[in-house]
């Protein structure tokens, strides 16, 4: 079984890329699992809270279950042309200590899709992702791209997913991230 771990960047109730991701977990591929997480209970980074009192519980939870999982799907909003704070501070905590990179997010699997009520999707945001994610030493995932424009018509009032052609392109999207987890390993 193929076990992904999707992690929402937004903490709105009535978040599109929380919705994205509840969609996704609907649409997996045969054999294969999506266990969707917030960033709730996560606090600002301060290297001083740090210091005085460790990795926060919440944090800790979270590293445990990236670690546990064969791929993480990162979807994410787009604020202001860029990444969200809240993902980022997110990211910046479960890289604490830096001792902890190597086992949390070396060689792991990362997928970033993402929904934004604008007309160009969350490009930018994405964009901005690849940077990070290469400093963690992750292995993204570029075997295709999800980004939702205009996510107001694509989910109704409830969350749901009324779109079928987006529908189909998350699923395509799905289906190709998890079969390159499930691919034998190249050789060197």
């Amino acid at each position: 079984m193929t076990a992904i771990l999707g992690l929402s960047g937004s903490l709105r109730s009535g978040s599109y890329n929380t919705a994205l991701l509840h969609t996704a977990a609907a649409l997996m591929p045969a054999g294969s699992t999506l266990e969707i997480a917030t960033l709730h209970g996560i606090p600002l980074y301060d290297g001083d809270v740090e210091a005085r009192d460790g990795i926060p519980a919440a944090v800790q939870a979270l590293k445990e279950r990236i670690v546990a999982c064969d791929g993480l799907l990162l979807a994410t909003p787009e604020y202001n042309n860029g990444m969200p704070g809240v993902l980022k501070n997110g990211i910046d905590w479960l890289s604490r200590p830096n001792g902890d990179i190597a086992r949390v997010f070396g060689n792991r699997a990362v997928a970033v899709i993402g929904a934004s009520p604008g007309g160009f999707g969350t490009i930018l945001a994405q964009n901005a992702w690849l940077p990070v994610l290469r400093t963690l030493g992750t292995r993204p995932w570029f075997g295709g791209r999800l980004m939702v424009s205009r996510a107001g018509q694509v989910f109704n009032e409830a969350g749901e997913m009324v779109d079928e052609k987006v529908k189909a392109q998350l699923q395509q999207f799905l289906h190709g991230f998890v079969a390159s987890l499930q691919a034998p390993p190249a050789r060197p």
